[in-house]
């Protein structure tokens, strides 16, 4: 707990929190846990699935050609001893291809048959826990809803107003950045110039009878995990086949997607009817600005452009100097094709994005030390590419080796981590994943995402990216405002420049739609690149150079590019930022929270399982209950006054003065998470109990407000509290 002490200051009481939340006394809780769902397949286990289809395949011809032979003996009027033989070597082949069916289906369902059935009951108590006490609501549901769109009920909004502020603790003010607030309505100049006008689509097919539209990607992928997942006679070239088709699936232009669909006979999921071919759909909703509809917008898809057009003046409020980062909360808006995954994959969601400006020519952190020795699990792309599985790493490590690319990257890999835990996330269940060569833009420098494994498997919830300065060149260009910093050099420099000139009239004859694409990539090469092609086009005429937002070479000539090198004296060095970007889904962090802290126990009666969840009292929607015992006036009186010494104190809670037993009541406020639960039995003391280990202790009225302060904010632990009151035993406590 050292290294959370150095980063949230221990006076603060969401810092005192951090430092003890792990204190809970949770020994006679019973989690449980979903099956956890089969990560990346290993290349061991890809062997073995190989060579166990192939064994298959032997059994099943020596089944088949068995059977040939008992039919052919029963045909010539063979003897009963003969056939009787006969079977009796079929029915041993039987027996052997059912065991390796069965060891094969061990292979390809990650643990065992059951474990996708086990996922999905697990998901549904989940789901139906999180609908019936309202964490959650279908929007519009009187009128059948629209899919896509939820509701957060009363705890649900206590839950993410909780992480929220969290969030904002742990990074706005811990990190001194700059908060921002822009509007969710964006001009089309804005997402033309971040290329989302252009690039930020999906692709989508129709049923071409009925008009229902799918994203032509998930058909395919579907496809291909029900097939290696389900047909145990597929044979082990297509299982290959097909597993290497899900690993470049987001390589694969239209026309092959649509191929693929055709080759495979894949149809409609709903109607089985023929689908159309696949083409780009932009996941923006479009809008238009004002009566006359004359200025076009979108609602954003993301909050980080409003902090980049901001860049200009963010960094003249900060003093002019760097590294420092601007921060936002808000609404964005993805208008998916078919939204799935429940709570996961929705079209109106909360984004917080942070953009940390840097100096690309050096990217260390100053506080970098104080996450550095964090260990974690991490999935390089070394590893991914071999066919490994996630591996625990130091941070330190990591950086140092340089498989993350450079220390401010790192830093804020660690905070997430830290972030992400504190709030709940099971750690044992949380990984970072490095970008594939395939999935990064052609500007950044690393990507990582930290993803949470759930019911759904793992989810992408933060993604970590180091983005270059692409973003802010381009509104540079797009708006004609130079958003630079400058570095004063204390006495001139005379500096020698690259300077890359294309031509862009050339350019345009010669690529025509493409010119923006090999522009880009022609002006983001690095000196060594650019003096190489200097000397080819010198000696040649022409050359090929690889443009990988086109995914193809095309042919550079001289008379297209002027590539020089320039003298000058400077007095200050100005320069584009770099931008290291944490983004972070609030919706799916916090439905993958209420995964990892839902578990089931037995009634004390043992006849049925009631459902809690283990939320830490930092995003608990409510933080304690207060009962009295009995409904007897004198008790509802002390209730009402330690509810309002609660108020004082600024702790959230709820009175409960029904009849129902103490148990009901109890059980009732565990499924909604609240940690502590405080009992009048009398006028003078109360009980408090804890959620998950069901202690309780006893305390004066007058000291019960402040014991819950004191285990809420952090100042105490649980166990602390435990060893210091008497403690209270109860055979009424039906829970």
């Amino acid at each position: 707990m050292r290294t959370f002490s150095t980063i949230i200051a221990s006076s603060t009481p969401i810092g005192r929190y951090l430092i003890s939340r792990l204190s809970l006394r949770r020994s006679h809780a019973i989690s449980v846990k979903p099956q956890a769902s089969t990560p990346p397949m290993a290349a061991a286990d890809a062997s073995n699935e190989e060579s166990l289809r192939r064994t298959l395949a032997e059994k099943q011809s020596a089944v088949d050609a068995q059977g040939n032979a008992v039919r052919a003996l029963k045909a010539a009027k063979a003897s009963k001893p003969e056939i009787d033989a006969a079977m009796e070597s079929l029915n041993r082949l039987k027996l052997e291809k059912s065991s390796v069916e069965r060891e094969l289906q061990s292979v390809v369902s990650g643990s065992g048959g059951g474990a996708s059935v086990n996922r999905e009951a697990f998901r549904q108590t989940v789901f139906n826990t999180l609908e019936r006490r309202l964490f959650f609501i279908p929007s519009f549901k009187i009128y059948r809803g629209v899919a896509g769109l939820y509701d957060y009920g009363p705890p649900g909004c206590a839950v993410k107003s909780n992480v929220l502020a969290f969030w904002r603790q742990h990074f706005v003010l811990e990190e001194d950045m700059l908060e921002v607030d822009c509007p969710c309505v964006t001009p089309e100049a804005v997402l033309k110039a971040s290329g989302h006008v252009e690039k930020f689509t999906d692709l989508m097919v129709k049923d071409e009878k009925m008009g229902t539209c799918y994203r032509a990607d998930h058909l395919l992928k579907d496809f291909c995990n029900e097939k290696l997942e389900k047909d145990l006679r597929l044979s082990a070239e297509k299982a290959a086949e097909l597993r290497h088709l899900l690993a470049v699936l987001d390589d694969l232009s239209a026309e092959e997607l649509g191929a693929k669909i055709k080759e495979y006979g894949i149809t409609a999921p709903d109607t089985k009817n023929p689908l159309s071919d696949p083409y780009p759909f932009n996941l923006m909703f479009q809008t238009s600005i004002g009566p006359s509809g004359l200025i076009p917008g979108y609602m954003r898809p993301e909050t980080a452009q409003g902090i980049f057009v901001n860049f200009k003046d963010l960094y003249y409020y900060n003093g002019n100097k760097l590294p420092f980062a601007a921060a936002q909360i808000g609404q964005a808006f993805r208008n998916e094709i078919s939204p799935r995954q429940g709570l996961l994959r929705v079209r109106e969601f909360t984004l917080a994005e942070i953009e940390h400006f840097v100096d690309p020519q050096d990217k260390s952190h100053p506080k970098f030390s104080e996450v550095a020795n964090l260990e974690f699990l991490m999935f390089p792309r070394e590893e991914q590419m071999s066919g490994k599985s996630a591996k625990r790493i130091p941070l330190g490590e990591a950086v140092s080796k340089g498989i993350v690319n450079n220390e401010t990257l790192g830093y804020f890999i660690g905070r997430v981590y830290l972030f992400l835990t504190c709030l709940g996330i099971d750690k044992e269940r949380l990984r970072f994943r490095q970008h594939l060569a395939n999935e990064m833009a052609h500007y950044a420098a690393d990507c990582w995402d930290a993803e949470i494994e759930c019911s759904y498997g793992w989810i992408e919830c933060v993604g970590i990216a180091d983005r270059s300065a692409y973003d802010l060149h381009a509104h540079t260009e797009k708006s004609g405002v130079a958003l630079v910093a400058q570095e004063k050099f204390s006495e001139p420099r005379e500096v020698e420049k690259l300077v890359i000139a294309p031509v862009k009239k050339e350019l345009g004859l010669a690529f025509k739609g493409s010119q923006k694409n090999v522009v880009e990539a022609l002006e983001a090469m690095n000196e060594k690149e650019a003096m190489e092609m200097k000397a080819a086009l010198e000696s040649k005429g022409e050359v090929e150079f690889y443009v990988c937002t086109l995914g193809k070479n095309v042919c550079i000539k001289k008379n297209m590019l002027l590539i020089s090198k320039e003298k000058k004296k400077e007095h200050q060095r100005v320069f584009t930022p770099s931008v290291i970007e944490p983004s972070f889904g609030i919706g799916r962090i916090i439905y993958c929270l209420y995964e990892h802290s839902f578990y089931t126990r037995p009634s004390k009666a043992g006849d049925e399982q009631l459902n809690v969840f283990r939320f830490p009292p930092l995003v608990a929607p409510i933080k304690c209950t207060v009962f009295p015992l009995v409904q007897n006036q004198q008790y509802e009186e002390v209730a009402k006054v330690i509810s309002k010494l609660l108020k004082v104190a600024g702790i959230s809670h709820k009175i409960d003065i029904t009849g129902t037993s103490i148990g009901k009541r109890y059980a009732r406020t565990d499924e909604l998470g609240v940690p502590f639960a405080i009992t009048v039995d009398s006028t003078s003391s109360v009980t408090i109990r804890e959620r998950d280990s069901k202690d309780q202790i006893r305390v004066s009225v007058d000291e019960a407000a402040s014991v819950i302060k004191a285990v809420t904010d952090g100042q105490t632990k649980w166990e602390d509290v435990w060893s210091s009151y008497p403690h209270h035993s109860s055979e009424s406590a039906d829970d």
